[in-house]
């Protein structure tokens, strides 16, 4: 059994089994320019950073302006993006949803939280690797912040329930684990902070693939869409 609130209907559309390999490639080179995009952000950051230390700031100012920049990076990733990666609550409230199934209103509360744990536990780790933004576990911090993204954009706004399903789980979870392992091997706190991440991504895997289910069990890959007239 599910849930669906009262909202305007998904538009109606057409879905063959034929796999979409246009959209496959348009998520790829989406993906692979968002993550350029950022690590050359990360680049020019720590070039910028570089450069400030020649002059006589307070020392909060360094830890201040790489917090500003790193929470930047963290809730807002998705202007790094080619894709359309808008943030609409209405597909959620619009898909049969399980029971237990968090209510809308949870989910800007707990990205919130989970974005600060983010930014603290990169700035640990910025801190551990001598200031350097262009450091490895940070370039796989981004990775999965762009890999996060992409998922957005089949689920919430393309609102492909099937794609979503083994994306979400080999994209945001797996790297949301390895991206915890890497932190924590930087500096334990750092990983511990990124502990509520992963289950929360856990859990989220568990709610699309249980949206799937109540809805339509369309294939696990993008398939050709044509929408029909009414």
């Amino acid at each position: 059994m599910g849930v669906k609130e009262t909202a305007p209907s998904i538009k109606s559309l057409n879905n063959s089994q034929e796999i979409d390999g246009k959209a496959i490639l348009t998520y790829l080179l989406g993906t692979l320019t968002q993550i350029a995009l950022m690590v050359f952000a990360l680049w020019a950051t720590s070039q910028a950073y570089n450069r400030l230390l020649i002059y006589n700031i307070p020392d909060w100012s360094y830890t201040a302006i790489a917090s500003l920049f790193l929470i930047f990076l963290t809730i807002r990733s998705r202007l790094f993006s080619p894709l359309d990666n808008t943030r609409n609550a209405g597909t959620y409230k619009e898909v049969i949803r399980p029971n237990w199934a968090p209510p809308p209103l949870a989910f800007p509360i707990i990205w919130m939280t989970i974005g600060v744990l983010r930014m603290v536990s990169s700035l640990l780790v910025w801190q551990a690797m001598g200031e350097n933004f262009l450091a490895f576990p940070l370039i796989i911090y981004v990775i999965h912040l762009a890999l996060g993204d992409t998922w957005n954009t089949i689920f919430t706004v393309q609102r492909r329930f099937g794609a979503a399903v083994p994306v979400v789980i080999f994209g945001p979870w797996l790297s949301a684990i390895i991206v915890t392992v890497i932190y924590g091997q930087t500096t334990t706190l750092a990983g511990f902070l990124l502990l509520p991440s992963v289950i929360w991504i856990t859990v989220a895997c568990v709610l699309v693939y249980s949206i799937w289910q109540l809805n339509g069990r369309e294939p696990f890959y993008p398939t050709k869409r044509e929408a029909i007239e009414s």
